[in-house]
């Protein structure tokens, strides 16, 4: 079969794992629509606030799980179809990221992206991820946004690939992911600077 209908499977099959709506999943076992409650968004953070701590890690572990799912899937097809097995890795991820973000089971709406990143980086990026992750931290304990520690997270991910000598494809890759990251994150940007966005903790009003 030709490297480029790999690609094609590949894509296709890891946006499919993607395009899963486990908050939307996880918030109909509570009996709440979750693109009608709170933010409206199908994420972790959403399903935190409406539906309850418990619920919300689980949704973030799930949907990083599609992040870690994605590559391996990608990684498996290119032992299958002697196609670089990293290039594979990088186009399954961007796969299940736009998956998430434009879900087909959600009439192509989504969450923001930042679990399935996570998930997928740490396996594709360990290193690149890790760096990211401290600063999530960090940023979040700081100050208690989650949006502003996410946005944090994604900027770092090009600058972390190129101080730590990754290949082009891969800064490509952070450096897309980073973009899609503060993309997504827009409207959060925007209640950042009115001073309006909500703290780790509070309902929102």
């Amino acid at each position: 079969m030709s490297p480029y209908l790999w690609y094609l499977v590949c894509g296709a099959a890891s946006y499919l794992v993607g395009a899963i709506p486990f908050a939307v999943l996880i918030a109909r076992v509570r009996g709440i629509d979750i693109l009608r409650e709170g933010s409206g968004n199908p994420g972790a953070t959403n399903v935190m606030r409406v539906v309850g701590k418990p619920f919300g890690y689980a949704c973030f572990v799930l949907d990083a799980l599609k992040g870690v799912s994605a590559v391996l899937i990608g990684k498996g097809l290119a032992l299958e179809g002697g196609v670089d097995p990293q290039l594979m890795g990088i186009l399954a991820l961007l796969g299940a990221i736009i998956g998430h973000s434009f879900s087909v089971f959600l009439r192509f709406k989504g969450g923001k992206g930042v679990a399935t990143t996570v998930g997928g980086l740490f396996t594709l990026l360990p290193l690149v991820m890790l760096i990211g992750a401290i600063l999530w931290l960090v940023v979040f304990f700081i100050f208690r946004y989650v949006s502003l520690a996410s946005l944090v997270l994604g900027i770092s991910l090009p600058v972390s690939a190129v101080l730590l000598g990754q290949n082009r494809a891969s800064i490509g890759l952070c450096a897309a992911l980073a973009i899609l990251i503060v993309i997504r994150h827009r409207t959060n940007i925007q209640r950042l600077l009115a001073g309006t966005e909500n703290r780790a903790g509070r309902k929102k009003s």
